[in-house]
């Protein structure tokens, strides 16, 4: 059985890792393009994908997610001309198992090998399944999946846990997830919002401060922190907090013990730290806007949130969740939807998120009044406009699409033209097909109605990549 497999333009290359992989008993599949290898993978059990250049200007870094899903799920490392830094950033962020730059080191690429089926082997046994209290998380995509995953480490622990991600993506759900699933849940989850803790106060919030310690301090207070206590401390949008209380909070960590305003005696706190931002925190370190050893401090575990734009696999769920929602809250029976309401859904960028869904199934549950079924007209203006536009920005020009009409002798028979432009329709849609789904082939054969093989036929007779 093949357990490796080697996909690289280089056939030289390709055969040179053959024979190496050979002699240490291993066995392994060759593809010169990626179009056949992920064929291969589909319809194989590879544990390691030894991933090269494509010929042509395709970049296979972008196709690691789709690597990832298939159901063997390998290990991936890659092998590159380049000796980008960026790209080898990029490709450990994008999920590579290792990446290491051309010509390549032969024998450290077997000792990598070596390691990278070790690890395939042993994760099944280190990832039991466990079952988690969701707090309201919907989905089932491989994305989320990984994600809960993480949560699931992160809840057997008391390691910070770094949350990143754009505006709307549910970084307090998670967080949430992290405490409900953990052995402090039974504890206060307290949320500090570090955008809007006024400058004036934000010590004696976080702190406390004793009665008298400045003028308006009119009773005692015991501050977030210590509410804290035996529970989690979630700080939302961390990347806000002013630099002189970085400084402070900093102490906090490492003792977990701090002075409240106007205190003459240090208390202590024993909470579970938890912190997200929708910022860079690392270019924020290079810029010397953000403590480097506090952000140590924090990104103890890190959970990198997907936007929902490349969880389209869950739309559908969520979009039955925020309807089923929005009717109880408004007191009235739960409405269906049609086809073209969730393909319209589908087609937005929403840059806003899940937060942004939300409020839009919300108002569109409140403008179809006592009607049962939701159709694209009852999404606003503004999702319908820019779905409108993302559809025709690819369309040629009307004056490609006609016959010419220089001559009787230049103009084409029916069946000519038929076969012509039905082939640009195709490869059109095609196009708009692997943007819409980012390449994931299961959500564009949802989209689609096509069948796999069909899908993938199609691509290759038009020539087109995801």
């Amino acid at each position: 059985m093949n357990n490796i497999l080697i996909i690289d333009a280089d056939r030289d290359l390709g055969q040179d890792l053959m024979t190496e992989l050979s002699k240490r008993s291993l066995h392994a599949a060759y593809s010169v393009n990626l179009s056949k290898g992920l064929a291969m993978l589909h319809v194989g059990d590879f544990r390691l994908v030894l991933l090269g250049e494509e010929s042509g200007d395709r970049n296979t870094l972008e196709y690691l997610s789709t690597l990832r899903e298939i159901p063997s799920r390998p290990e991936i490392i890659v092998l590159s001309s380049s000796r980008d830094p960026d790209a080898a950033e990029a490709a450990i962020r994008g999920g590579a198992w290792n990446f290491m730059p051309k010509p390549v080191n032969m024998p450290r690429l077997m000792v990598l090998v070596e390691r990278a089926l070790e690890y395939h082997r042993e994760r099944p046994a280190k990832s039991a399944p466990v079952s988690l209290r969701r707090e309201g998380i919907i989905g089932n995509s491989r994305l989320l999946n990984s994600c809960l995953d993480i949560v699931a480490e992160a809840a057997a622990s008391d390691v910070s846990v770094l949350i990143t991600g754009e505006t709307g993506t549910g970084k307090e759900l998670f967080a949430r997830a992290i405490h409900a699933n953990s052995g402090r849940a039974g504890k206060p989850f307290v949320v500090v919002d570090c955008a809007a803790l006024p400058d004036t106060l934000v010590e004696s919030m976080l702190f406390g401060h004793e009665r008298g310690a400045f003028t308006s301090a009119e009773s005692r207070s015991v501050g977030l922190i210590r509410q804290a206590d035996g529970g989690t401390l979630f700080l939302d949008e961390v990347g806000e907090l002013p630099l002189s209380v970085q400084k402070v909070f900093l102490r906090v960590l490492e003792g977990r013990s701090f002075r409240p305003v106007g205190g003459a005696q240090e208390v202590t706190s024993n909470f579970r730290l938890v912190a997200a931002t929708n910022r860079d925190l690392e270019a924020m370190v290079r810029s010397e806007t953000f403590r480097r050893d506090l952000y140590y401090r924090l990104r103890g575990i890190r959970l990198e949130l997907s936007p929902l734009r490349d969880l389209l696999d869950d739309m559908n769920d969520l979009v039955c969740h925020f309807i089923r929602r929005a009717c109880q809250r408004q007191g009235i029976d739960n409405k269906g939807s049609s086809p073209d309401f969730l393909d319209t859904l589908m087609q937005y960028t929403w840059p806003g998120n899940i937060r942004e869904l939300s409020n839009a199934i919300d108002q569109a549950v409140l403008r179809a009044g006592s009607e049962p079924i939701l159709y694209p007209q009852h999404l606003s203006r503004n999702i319908r406009a820019s779905v409108a536009r993302l559809q025709v920005a690819d369309l040629p020009p009307l004056e490609e699409r006609t016959p010419p009409m220089t001559s009787p002798d230049d103009f084409p028979d029916l069946r000519t033209y038929r076969e012509k432009h039905l082939a640009e329709l195709e490869t059109w849609y095609l196009k708009n097909l692997m943007l819409i789904s980012k390449g994931q082939i299961a959500v564009a054969c949802r989209l689609s109605g096509l069948s796999r093989p069909r899908l993938y036929a199609l691509l290759k007779e038009r020539g087109v990549g995801r």
